[in-house]
């Protein structure tokens, strides 16, 4: 069994340690309820800086934060690591790789994974980026992968080497084909010499869309591609993807770029969890919920951030999968699960869009407030304030903070490692 204490409180089950589910931990530990917060991992990721770990900017734990230490002096609230394989709602009990674990309320905030869209070969050679342990292969695999350039004559062979191919204009693309043209500029001429050609790494864009940034303004799109031009980033607008064989990547106009690496950033699907009917899953495995995010038909299991979905005027095809979403969400269940204790009415969940932002490099941003938009210096300055000040934890800030303040002045970091896993592993 999974070993929970009993309690005469009720029992509130997360799954999913989150934005959502970390939010909604921390908003219930200060009520009388007993919580139990289930993740895989036994910290909450921030996953907005992924590609900074990725690029060799930021170490893994400045954006890590262990998820007991948050708790360490709330009582109420248990860490599990585990996963969680199903849910059984006649019996309220949650099926996880520990054991059975019965819940008075439970609340799935299991986030999304990368969508491949069915493609099978892509999925088994692309790199993904939605966890830390991604992004920490992707700066091996990057790095790595200089060091074999250096040693290699074969032009087309050492193309593949040091070209690479990021799928998918969102934030996530836009900022690692920004980060990668920046290592291309400042990092490659002083760490390699004479030894390696900086001018010959080519790094690709490709974007299905017509527009880059899909969700943001017209003008922000436009910027982030003047800005990426400006990098000396391919941009390749209107072209999907087809296949990736490990060296060529293909087309759907019949062209191919030669590459080792393809960052795959194109799409996202909801994360699965079995038991729930199927009727309440769409098509891209998000959740129906109501306007209180209860999973519908179900009014004590809520589903909240990227696996819930809820069509409203404002938003047809559901919520955006964004941090907010899921913060906003948490607030509201918590409000309202301390509503029910109290016999009150409950809050129906209305998104407050804050705006939206992403960086493709230094003094490079753009900024979509709802009342103000704006491109440029001072929006890449907007942009590291919001996400310093977002991380979880001082001492994260303050690396954070020290890094970003040390790249800014040397054009450097000193995080370049190859760290392997195991001897005579490749990564």
């Amino acid at each position: 069994m999974i070993n929970i204490p009993d309690s005469n409180k009720k029992r509130v089950v997360i799954v999913g340690g989150g934005f959502g589910g970390l939010t909604l931990a921390q908003k219930l530990a200060k009520q009388d309820v007993q919580v139990i917060l289930i993740d895989k991992n036994n910290y909450h990721q921030f996953q907005p800086l992924f590609y900074q770990v990725a690029m060799s900017g930021l170490e893994p734990s400045s954006i890590a934060f262990p998820l007991r230490k948050t708790f360490q002096k709330r009582k109420n609230v248990i860490i599990r690591v585990a996963e969680v394989q199903r849910v059984n709602p006649a019996t309220q009990i949650v099926e996880t790789t520990l054991g059975s674990l019965r819940y008075d309320y439970l609340v799935l905030a299991i986030g999304a994974d990368t969508n491949f869209f069915g493609n099978e070969n892509i999925a088994s050679k692309v790199i993904p980026m939605k966890s830390v342990a991604e992004a920490l292969y992707l700066r091996n695999k990057v790095l790595a992968d200089y060091e074999k350039a250096v040693t290699t004559g074969d032009f087309e062979e050492r193309q593949g080497l040091i070209d690479i191919v990021i799928v998918g204009g969102g934030p996530t693309g836009v900022e690692v084909a920004g980060a990668l043209a920046e290592m291309k500029k400042y990092i490659l001429p002083k760490d390699f010499r004479d030894e390696l050609d900086y001018t010959e790494v080519d790094i690709h864009l490709i974007q299905g869309a017509d527009i880059l940034l899909k969700g943001m303004s017209e003008q922000a799109s436009a910027a982030a591609e003047k800005f990426l031009k400006k990098l000396d980033v391919q941009v390749r607008k209107n072209t999907r993807v087809t296949d990736y064989d490990g060296k060529y990547v293909y087309m759907n106009d019949g062209t191919s770029i030669r590459t080792n690496k393809v960052i795959w950033a194109a799409g996202i699907i909801g994360n699965t969890i079995e038991g729930l009917p199927d009727d309440l899953i769409t098509r891209s495995r998000r959740i129906k919920v109501n306007e209180y995010c209860q999973v519908l038909g179900h009014p004590n299991i809520y589903a909240i951030g990227d696996i819930g979905y809820r069509e409203t005027e404002t938003y047809p095809y559901g919520h955006p999968q964004v941090a907010q979403v899921a913060i906003q969400q948490a607030k509201n269940v918590a409000l309202n699960l301390k509503n029910i204790s109290k016999n009150k009415t409950l809050k129906p969940f209305i998104y407050k869009d804050k705006g939206s932002m992403a960086t493709i490099g230094r003094h490079l941003a753009v900024v979509d407030l709802p009342r103000f938009r704006f491109q440029g210096a001072f929006a890449w300055f907007v942009w590291l304030l919001v996400h310093l000040f977002s991380l979880i934890g001082v001492k994260n800030k303050l690396f954070v903070f020290i890094n970003w303040v040390w790249n800014y002045f040397t054009y450097d970091q000193s995080l370049r490692l190859i760290i392997k896993h195991k001897k005579g592993s490749d990564l």
